[in-house]
């Protein structure tokens, strides 16, 4: 009898020939299958050589090859590839078979896709998968979601390959309905551009205002590496600028400032405008990157349009020390609107999140891993109800702790006109979140004045709306209250 496979993977690239490798090296039979055939021979006999990886030529032959219910993992590029796979898959597979995306798919698309398969008997999982190339192969941080009733068919093998924490725990748990799986992965990849973000800040201040060499700060990423600020990104700063290009040269001098994105960021930003949740950070690190992208027009600006020089007469040791705290304070505002963003989300579409077991997820194996996430997941674990990281007692004495030296820093860099949009957005978010009384009375007074938008008042209910004729010439009739 012919040996049946465990999982079934499409989109040989490089995230999915390490997802095989380490699904069989952890004891699971995979076949493959890729639109090139010719990757399947070059992948079976060259890295798959010897494993138990089952090269396939066609999607009759891939599913032929499954036990039941079968198991198709996807990883072709988001959008329509992903459709056409589907609808190829389809005249294959029988009822309660399992199509998985694990790209950096769009949660509607998520949405769309396991309401369509539950619709003819199959079922869905879209999952993010973070951690890289690196991660694929060693263990990565796996989010599912979709149909629930394919999570058991599929546990085993995501916990086996996921990354484990220090007790063993798996970096891979169940998230949550529909595109839940996906919409947390693209929060995860919005707060990595602010992580990204933030530490490009805190190394031009470095560069600009204090005139340090890339071995100096490689030394201050080193140092900071081992404290509170723990992570992969603050691990992998530290090795480029210790890296030396082939004349000896720091190799991150040599690369051109402008920014490349695939739009996960995006994707955050404009769900955080549509659900209303004020993702302040994360949207200047996308605009920040689009900026860069303006290299030729900046580089014409900077030859006419003028602005301080950066000039430093004060202690650079306590300047360091200043950066290090901003930074931390300005990355608990990035995760503690990220937390917003996927309760409104919980809400709006009717997903049981975990907010602490999606901190447990993210804590190895995907880019935004630290040790900082150990503590959000105390965080909820203490309070699952927590509207806000900020009101947290140890995330709100770290921010108190980094008050002034977060301020230093930002006055510092306007002052010299260095631009620190993620650090000073940071800081305006934590100073209008604390803000008892902000001016939007008088926002809402000009929306009144021009448009009969009307009002609440101070000494009346909550809920009761007003509208003041301002001019003498407008009438009584006030425009219809809603939030968009």
């Amino acid at each position: 009898m012919e040996k049946k496979a465990d999982i079934g993977l499409i989109g040989l690239a490089v995230m999915g020939e390490n997802l095989v490798l380490n699904m069989e090296s952890k004891g699971f039979s995979v076949a493959v299958f890729n639109r090139s055939t010719n990757k399947v021979d070059s992948f079976v006999n060259g890295r798959g050589k010897g494993k138990n990886i089952i090269g396939t030529r066609s999607l009759e032959e891939l599913v032929g090859s499954l036990k039941s219910p079968r198991k198709v993992m996807l990883m072709v590029k988001a959008g329509k590839p992903v459709d056409d796979f589907i609808e190829l898959l389809i005249p294959h597979l029988d009822k309660g078979d399992i199509i998985i995306d694990g790209g950096n798919t769009h949660f509607p698309d998520t949405n769309r896709r396991t309401a369509y398969l539950e619709s003819k008997g199959l079922l869905y999982i879209g999952t993010g998968v973070s951690g890289g190339e690196e991660g694929a192969l060693l263990g990565p941080s796996i989010m599912p979601g979709g149909s629930k009733t394919a999570w058991p068919f599929v546990k085993d093998i995501f916990q086996s390959i996921a990354a484990k924490v220090d007790d063993g725990t798996p970096c891979c748990d169940w998230v949550g309905e529909n595109g839940a799986g996906h919409f947390v992965k693209m929060v995860h990849n919005g707060i990595e551009y602010g992580d990204m973000q933030l530490i490009c800040e805190a190394y031009q201040v470095m560069n600009d205002l204090l005139e340090m060499s890339a071995d100096e700060m490689h030394e201050v990423f080193k140092e900071w590496n081992k404290g509170e600020l723990d992570s992969y990104l603050i691990e992998i700063t530290r090795d480029i600028l210790g890296f030396k290009d082939d004349d000896g040269k720091p190799m991150v001098d040599k690369i051109l400032d402008t920014a490349g994105q695939k739009g996960t960021g995006k994707w955050t930003g404009v769900t955080a405008l549509d659900l209303g949740v004020p993702l302040t950070l994360i949207g200047e690190s996308v605009f920040s990157r689009c900026l860069s992208a303006q290299k030729d027009e900046r580089v014409v600006a900077s030859k006419i349009l003028t602005g301080p020089k950066p000039s430093f007469t004060g202690d650079k040791k306590q300047m360091i020390e200043d950066l290090r705290k901003a930074l931390l304070a300005s990355k608990i505002v990035s995760y503690a609107q990220g937390y917003v963003l996927m309760r409104a989300a919980a809400e709006e579409f009717g997903w049981h999140l975990n907010n602490g077991g999606i901190a447990l997820m993210w804590r190895g194996g995907c880019i935004i891993r630290s040790v900082f996430l150990g503590k959000i997941k105390e965080a909820f674990d203490k309070n699952p109800e927590l509207n806000n990281l900020l009101l947290d007692d140890y995330f709100k004495a770290k921010i108190m702790d980094a008050d002034a030296s977060w301020r230093r820093v930002v006055a510092a860099a306007t002052v010299n006109g260095i631009p620190v949009p993620a650090l000073s957005s940071a800081l305006s978010y934590f100073d209008g979140y604390r803000c008892k009384r902000l001016p939007a009375n008088l926002l809402q007074a000009q929306r009144d004045y021009f448009g009969a938008h009307t009002y609440e008042r101070i000494d009346k209910p909550r809920g009761e709306f007003f509208h003041t004729n301002w001019t003498g010439r407008g009438g009584t009739t006030a425009s219809t209250t809603y939030n968009v």
